[in-house]
Parts: C-alpha cells; sequence; structure tokens
C-alpha cells in the first residue's frame, strides 16, 4: 500500500469527483484514477463504484477514505513541527575542547548563552584528543590546528599565545644553566608548544611532566620550573613571569570546527554565533558585546 495512493483516494473523497481532486493535487485527473486503482489492486478491494455517470465510493472506500483523510491531516502537521524546530534553539549541543582552554575561555561564555535560552543544554567535554565529529563523539570541537579533510565548516575564533613562565622566587635563586623545565607529555607531548619548549630548555634537564596545563601552572608556581603556558590562564595572577622576555611568544590558533550537516541545526548554530561573536577580536573602535 503506497501512501500517495491513499493521498489520492483522499483528495477524490474532499472534492467528490476525479477533476476536483486533480485540481487539489495539481496533477491530471488520469493520474488520480490511475492512483486509486493502484490502490484498489494493493488491497484487492473496490474503492470506488465506476458505474453510472457520476463515481462514488463504495462502503468500503468510504471507512478507508475517512482513515486516509486523518492521516493526511497529521502529516499536514509535519511543516508545522518542521518550522517550529527550525525557529526555536533547545536541545543539547556537546563541545569538544581543550580542557584548559574550555574552563578558562569557553565556559564563562557558554554560561551566559544558556541564560539566554533557557532550553538549550550545553554538554562540555573537557579533552586533549581530536573528538570525530564524523562518529557524532561531539556536535563542534574546538582545535588549536585547523583540520585539513572532512565536509566540515571551520572557523577561526582567535589567536593564543604561550610564553615560559615561572616564579618570581624560581628565577631569583636558580642560576640560568641551571634552570629545569616542566614538559607537556601524553596528546600535548607532540604540540608546537613542547617543541617550543624542548628548542629553550636546549640540553637542560625535564624535572617533571604532565599533559595537564593546569597541572603544570601548579608546578610552576610553587616552584617546580619552567613551563610553557598559554596567556589566556593570565599566569602573572599567579605570580609567574616570562622566562625568556626576550623571546616573542608563540602564537597558535583556536579553530571553532563543525560537521556540515549540523550547521543549520538551531541549536547549533545558536552555540556558533555565539561563540564568533563573544571570541573573535572586535574591529578597532567596536564597543564590546
Amino acid at each position: 500500500m503506497n501512501w500517495d495512493d491513499l493521498r489520492h483516494l483522499a483528495s477524490f473523497a474532499e472534492e467528490g469527483s476525479l477533476l476536483g481532486a486533480a485540481r487539489r493535487l495539481g496533477v491530471e485527473h488520469a493520474t488520480v484514477a490511475r492512483r486509486i486503482e493502484s490502490l484498489e489492486a494493493a488491497l484487492n478491494l473496490k474503492l470506488v463504484d465506476r458505474r453510472g455517470r457520476r463515481l462514488s465510493l463504495t462502503a468500503e472506500g468510504e471507512r478507508i477514505a475517512t482513515i486516509a483523510r486523518r492521516m493526511s491531516g497529521e502529516a499536514d502537521g509535519i511543516p508545522r513541527i518542521v518550522d517550529t524546530s527550525l525557529s526555536s534553539v533547545h536541545g543539547e549541543v556537546t563541545i569538544s575542547v581543550p580542557p584548559a582552554f574550555g574552563a578558562a575561555v569557553v565556559a564563562p561564555h557558554v554560561a551566559r548563552l544558556t541564560a539566554e535560552h533557557p532550553q538549550l543544554t550545553i554538554r562540555l567535554m573537557g579533552e586533549a584528543r581530536q573528538a570525530s565529529l564524523n562518529r557524532r563523539e561531539a556536535d563542534i570541537a574546538i582545535r588549536l590546528s585547523r583540520p585539513v579533510e572532512g565536509d566540515l565548516m571551520i572557523v577561526k575564533l582567535m589567536e593564543i599565545s604561550f610564553r615560559a613562565y615561572a616564579s618570581l622566587d624560581y628565577l631569583a635563586n636558580h642560576p640560568r644553566d641551571r634552570w629545569q623545565f616542566i614538559g607537556s607529555d601524553g596528546e600535548t607531548g607532540r604540540s608546537p608548544q613542547q617543541a617550543e619548549l624542548q628548542r629553550l630548555a636546549g640540553d637542560q634537564r625535564f624535572s617533571a611532566w604532565t599533559g595537564e596545563v593546569l597541572m603544570q601552572l601548579a608546578l610552576a608556581k610553587n616552584g617546580g620550573g619552567i613551563a610553557m603556558l598559554p596567556d589566556f590562564l593570565k599566569p602573572e595572577d599567579n605570580r609567574l613571569v616570562p622566562a625568556f622576555p626576550e623571546h616573542p611568544p608563540l602564537m597558535r590558533e583556536a579553530w571553532l570546527v563543525v560537521h556540515n550537516d549540523l550547521r543549520r541545526s538551531p541549536a547549533v548554530r545558536a552555540v556558533i554565533d555565539h561563540l564568533k561573536k563573544t571570541l573573535q577580536p572586535r574591529p578597532q573602535g567596536t564597543p564590546p558585546t
């Protein structure tokens, strides 16, 4: 049984004639007749009495047409559901983001977004690995390297500066040739900031290793050595200073990535627009939002 056949029967029942049904559906009257015949063949049941000059429904045809009209009415509600879905921001959006960047930069802005949209839920996943958007491990990913393949929408959010930091006491009490360093391991062990720190360290010793940036900050704050830290953590608030002030900072870019299949979802779109508005640099002279 074909739904299109039922739809043509319902229109015939509503209009009372093949011509009326054809005008309603925007087809030829022969198409309506053929569809009804197809439905009769599928059901092995006579639905239309073709005797006389005017076609009419059989008793079985009336009962089936009543059901078909009800189905058609329910189907008409689908566009309304779609329109509502496309215009309202609700549901859950999962964001995969490097842990420290997520805590210091993304989370404060996401908190404001959920206040604006009470039916929106954000799931923040702090992880150094790259979640697969194809496997729907996340809806949105924020990455510190630009993806080079995949059916993705990619937006540059901002630049992040990294510097080698140490505590004032550590630098005051340790001569430069006795400095020790705090390195990144795990997923961040192959990062550009770790390569830069190794270049600055040369053949000097690494006294500690951790893949967690906040642990590196804590180690440096407590005199554990020199760590390569992002400026968004505001190391100066923890009495840390650049160990190599003569060297320019290492710059990296933060990219927002979303699969193109999801970019038009109202909830995903709201998150994208909000992060772009709050994280992308404003043109000079533009007031804060």
